[in-house]
């Protein structure tokens, strides 16, 4: 097993990206495109948005998005959190979130968002034992038959 580092996404790192979101069934549910992939990836870039991501023993293993004010114009949204299935469990997801973390309270932000699906029992286990509490549902919020969980974790007592 190689090391696993993490460092700015640029642009050649996207085809990596929509290759492997595309291969996760999350992904294929919410009707993600290459295109779709591209496109935000790209705007997100241009919109200074916090884009990470994790090189294993190929590039772009896994990614982070996150908009620095993109919870009520304000607070941290991890927008997305993806981690190539050939890489799972090399804690690369554990090593983007904690960048984005840190990323966030050396802007000086207090707290930090994100949504999970109501059906990623996964996700919502590894977001819970980061530290990472509920908060409510948004019920149909990205797909009708979905629901949305909102998580929140204080950033306040974080030593980085």
């Amino acid at each position: 097993m190689t090391d696993v580092s993490v460092r700015p996404m640029i642009e050649e790192d996207i085809p990596f990206i929509a290759e492997w979101m595309l291969e996760i069934a999350l992904w294929q549910r919410y009707g993600m495109t290459w295109e779709q992939i591209d496109g935000e990836l790209h705007a997100a870039m241009h919109q200074g948005d916090l884009l990470l991501v994790a090189d294993a023993d190929e590039p772009a293993a896994g990614m982070a998005w996150c908009m620095m004010s993109g919870m009520f114009g304000s607070q941290p949204y991890l927008k997305r959190l993806g981690v190539n299935p050939a890489f799972s469990g090399r804690k690369i997801g554990q090593l983007l979130l904690q960048r984005v973390e840190r990323e966030a309270c050396d802007l000086g932000k207090r707290t930090l968002f994100l949504l999970v699906s109501d059906f990623n029992l996964d996700a919502q286990r590894f977001y819970r034992s980061h530290g990472y509490q509920p908060l409510g549902v948004l019920p149909g919020f990205a797909i009708e038959s979905v629901s949305e969980l909102i998580f929140r974790k204080d950033l306040t007592s974080l030593a980085y």
